[in-house]
Protein backbone atom coordinates (compact mmCIF):
# COMPACT_ATOMS: atom_id res chain seq x y z
CA UNK A 1 0.00 0.00 0.00
CA UNK A 2 1.11 3.54 -0.64
CA UNK A 3 1.65 5.82 2.34
CA UNK A 4 -1.48 7.79 1.44
CA UNK A 5 -3.61 4.66 1.17
CA UNK A 6 -2.22 3.35 4.47
CA UNK A 7 -2.99 6.64 6.21
CA UNK A 8 -6.50 6.88 4.75
CA UNK A 9 -7.22 3.26 5.68
CA UNK A 10 -6.16 3.95 9.27
CA UNK A 11 -8.37 7.05 9.43
CA UNK A 12 -11.38 5.16 8.11
CA UNK A 13 -10.80 2.45 10.71
CA UNK A 14 -10.84 5.17 13.41
CA UNK A 15 -14.03 6.69 11.99
CA UNK A 16 -15.77 3.30 12.05
CA UNK A 17 -14.66 2.81 15.66
CA UNK A 18 -15.74 6.33 16.52
CA UNK A 19 -19.23 5.53 15.25
CA UNK A 20 -19.45 2.69 17.77
CA UNK A 21 -18.82 -0.13 15.32
CA UNK A 22 -16.20 -2.84 15.47
CA UNK A 23 -13.95 -2.49 12.40
CA UNK A 24 -12.75 -6.03 13.08
CA UNK A 25 -16.14 -7.67 12.58
CA UNK A 26 -16.54 -9.77 9.45
CA UNK A 27 -18.52 -7.31 7.34
CA UNK A 28 -16.24 -4.38 8.16
CA UNK A 29 -12.77 -5.95 8.08
CA UNK A 30 -11.91 -4.70 4.59
CA UNK A 31 -14.14 -1.63 4.67
CA UNK A 32 -11.45 0.87 5.77
CA UNK A 33 -9.24 -0.04 2.82
CA UNK A 34 -12.16 -0.13 0.36
CA UNK A 35 -13.38 3.26 1.61
CA UNK A 36 -9.86 4.70 1.32
CA UNK A 37 -9.53 3.45 -2.27
CA UNK A 38 -12.99 4.82 -3.10
CA UNK A 39 -12.05 8.23 -1.70
CA UNK A 40 -8.84 8.25 -3.71
CA UNK A 41 -10.87 7.53 -6.86
CA UNK A 42 -13.54 10.10 -6.04
CA UNK A 43 -10.89 12.80 -5.57
CA UNK A 44 -8.52 11.83 -8.39
CA UNK A 45 -9.00 15.26 -9.95
CA UNK A 46 -6.33 16.58 -7.59
CA UNK A 47 -3.78 14.37 -9.38
CA UNK A 48 -4.75 15.64 -12.84
CA UNK A 49 -3.42 18.61 -14.79
CA UNK A 50 -5.35 20.57 -17.42
CA UNK A 51 -2.46 20.59 -19.92
CA UNK A 52 -1.92 16.85 -19.65
CA UNK A 53 -5.66 16.23 -19.88
CA UNK A 54 -6.03 18.27 -23.10
CA UNK A 55 -2.90 16.60 -24.48
CA UNK A 56 -2.81 18.67 -27.66
CA UNK A 57 -6.42 17.89 -28.68
CA UNK A 58 -7.00 21.44 -29.91
CA UNK A 59 -7.68 21.71 -33.60
CA UNK A 60 -7.82 24.61 -36.01
CA UNK A 61 -11.32 25.27 -37.31
CA UNK A 62 -13.24 27.92 -39.22
CA UNK A 63 -16.27 27.22 -37.01
CA UNK A 64 -17.39 30.49 -35.48
CA UNK A 65 -20.89 29.59 -34.36
CA UNK A 66 -21.99 28.14 -31.03
CA UNK A 67 -20.95 24.60 -30.15
CA UNK A 68 -23.03 22.92 -27.43
CA UNK A 69 -22.19 19.78 -25.47
CA UNK A 70 -25.16 18.79 -23.35
CA UNK A 71 -25.91 16.32 -20.54
CA UNK A 72 -22.36 15.47 -19.45
CA UNK A 73 -22.89 13.41 -16.28
CA UNK A 74 -21.00 14.52 -13.23
CA UNK A 75 -20.39 13.14 -9.78
CA UNK A 76 -18.71 15.21 -7.10
CA UNK A 77 -18.36 15.45 -3.33
CA UNK A 78 -19.70 18.38 -1.37
CA UNK A 79 -16.80 19.95 0.48
CA UNK A 80 -19.01 20.71 3.47
CA UNK A 81 -20.28 17.19 4.27
CA UNK A 82 -18.28 14.88 1.96
CA UNK A 83 -21.56 13.67 0.50
CA UNK A 84 -22.12 13.27 -3.24
CA UNK A 85 -23.84 15.62 -5.59
CA UNK A 86 -24.86 14.18 -8.90
CA UNK A 87 -26.01 15.93 -12.03
CA UNK A 88 -25.39 17.09 -15.56
CA UNK A 89 -23.24 19.75 -17.09
CA UNK A 90 -24.10 21.66 -20.26
CA UNK A 91 -21.33 23.55 -22.05
CA UNK A 92 -21.32 25.95 -24.97
CA UNK A 93 -18.52 27.89 -26.56
CA UNK A 94 -17.98 30.09 -29.58
CA UNK A 95 -14.68 29.08 -31.16
CA UNK A 96 -12.10 31.61 -32.20
CA UNK A 97 -10.14 29.57 -34.73
CA UNK A 98 -9.66 26.54 -32.44
CA UNK A 99 -11.92 23.74 -31.23
CA UNK A 100 -11.35 21.23 -28.45
CA UNK A 101 -11.71 17.49 -29.03
CA UNK A 102 -15.18 16.39 -27.95
CA UNK A 103 -14.16 13.82 -25.33
CA UNK A 104 -11.98 16.42 -23.61
CA UNK A 105 -15.08 18.26 -22.38
CA UNK A 106 -16.24 15.21 -20.40
CA UNK A 107 -12.70 14.64 -19.10
CA UNK A 108 -12.41 18.28 -18.07
CA UNK A 109 -15.74 18.13 -16.21
CA UNK A 110 -14.58 14.97 -14.42
CA UNK A 111 -11.21 16.47 -13.49
CA UNK A 112 -12.81 19.36 -11.61
CA UNK A 113 -15.77 17.34 -10.28
CA UNK A 114 -13.44 14.72 -8.78
CA UNK A 115 -12.38 17.13 -6.05
CA UNK A 116 -14.04 18.30 -2.86
CA UNK A 117 -16.27 21.01 -4.29
CA UNK A 118 -19.21 23.30 -4.14
CA UNK A 119 -21.26 23.45 -7.30
CA UNK A 120 -20.81 27.20 -7.72
CA UNK A 121 -17.01 26.89 -7.89
CA UNK A 122 -17.17 23.82 -10.09
CA UNK A 123 -19.22 25.73 -12.66
CA UNK A 124 -16.70 28.60 -12.73
CA UNK A 125 -13.67 26.28 -12.90
CA UNK A 126 -15.04 24.43 -15.93
CA UNK A 127 -15.91 27.64 -17.79
CA UNK A 128 -12.56 29.28 -17.08
CA UNK A 129 -10.63 26.16 -18.10
CA UNK A 130 -12.44 25.96 -21.45
CA UNK A 131 -11.85 29.65 -22.07
CA UNK A 132 -8.17 29.26 -21.16
CA UNK A 133 -7.60 26.20 -23.35
CA UNK A 134 -9.55 27.28 -26.44
CA UNK A 135 -9.31 31.08 -26.41
CA UNK A 136 -13.03 31.03 -27.25
CA UNK A 137 -14.98 34.24 -27.87
CA UNK A 138 -17.43 33.06 -25.25
CA UNK A 139 -18.06 30.15 -22.89
CA UNK A 140 -21.24 29.14 -21.07
CA UNK A 141 -21.61 26.41 -18.47
CA UNK A 142 -24.78 25.31 -16.69
CA UNK A 143 -24.78 22.58 -14.06
CA UNK A 144 -27.93 20.95 -12.65
CA UNK A 145 -27.36 18.69 -9.65
CA UNK A 146 -29.02 16.94 -6.74
CA UNK A 147 -27.13 17.16 -3.47
CA UNK A 148 -27.18 14.25 -1.04
CA UNK A 149 -26.29 16.65 1.79
CA UNK A 150 -29.72 18.19 1.25
CA UNK A 151 -31.54 14.94 0.49
CA UNK A 152 -30.14 12.52 3.10
CA UNK A 153 -29.64 14.85 6.07
CA UNK A 154 -30.64 18.31 7.22
CA UNK A 155 -33.82 19.43 5.47
CA UNK A 156 -34.24 16.06 3.67
CA UNK A 157 -35.76 17.49 0.48
CA UNK A 158 -35.77 14.77 -2.17
CA UNK A 159 -36.85 16.73 -5.22
CA UNK A 160 -34.69 19.83 -5.00
CA UNK A 161 -32.36 20.58 -7.89
CA UNK A 162 -29.62 23.19 -7.83
CA UNK A 163 -28.77 25.01 -11.06
CA UNK A 164 -25.69 27.17 -11.50
CA UNK A 165 -24.43 29.03 -14.54
CA UNK A 166 -21.29 30.82 -15.62
CA UNK A 167 -21.25 33.01 -18.68
CA UNK A 168 -17.99 34.38 -20.07
CA UNK A 169 -17.22 36.62 -23.05
CA UNK A 170 -20.00 36.88 -25.62
CA UNK A 171 -22.37 34.83 -23.45
CA UNK A 172 -22.07 37.46 -20.72
CA UNK A 173 -22.14 40.43 -23.10
CA UNK A 174 -24.99 39.38 -25.38
CA UNK A 175 -28.47 38.54 -24.13
CA UNK A 176 -29.26 36.98 -27.54
CA UNK A 177 -26.27 34.61 -27.34
CA UNK A 178 -27.08 33.66 -23.76
CA UNK A 179 -30.76 33.08 -24.66
CA UNK A 180 -29.84 30.90 -27.64
CA UNK A 181 -27.74 28.66 -25.38
CA UNK A 182 -30.37 28.45 -22.66
CA UNK A 183 -33.05 27.63 -25.24
CA UNK A 184 -30.89 24.88 -26.77
CA UNK A 185 -30.43 23.08 -23.44
CA UNK A 186 -34.06 23.31 -22.33
CA UNK A 187 -35.89 20.02 -21.92
CA UNK A 188 -38.66 19.57 -24.43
Amino acid sequence: MTDQLTDLTSHYREIISGLGEDPGREGLQDTPKRAAKAMQFLTKGYQQDLGELVNGAIFESNMDEMVVIQDIELYSLCEHHLLPFIGKCHIAYIPSGRVLGLSKFARLVDMYARRLQIQENLTRQIAEAIENVTGAKGVAVVIEAKHMCMMMRGVEKQNSLMKTSMMLGSFRQSQATRSEFLNLIQRR
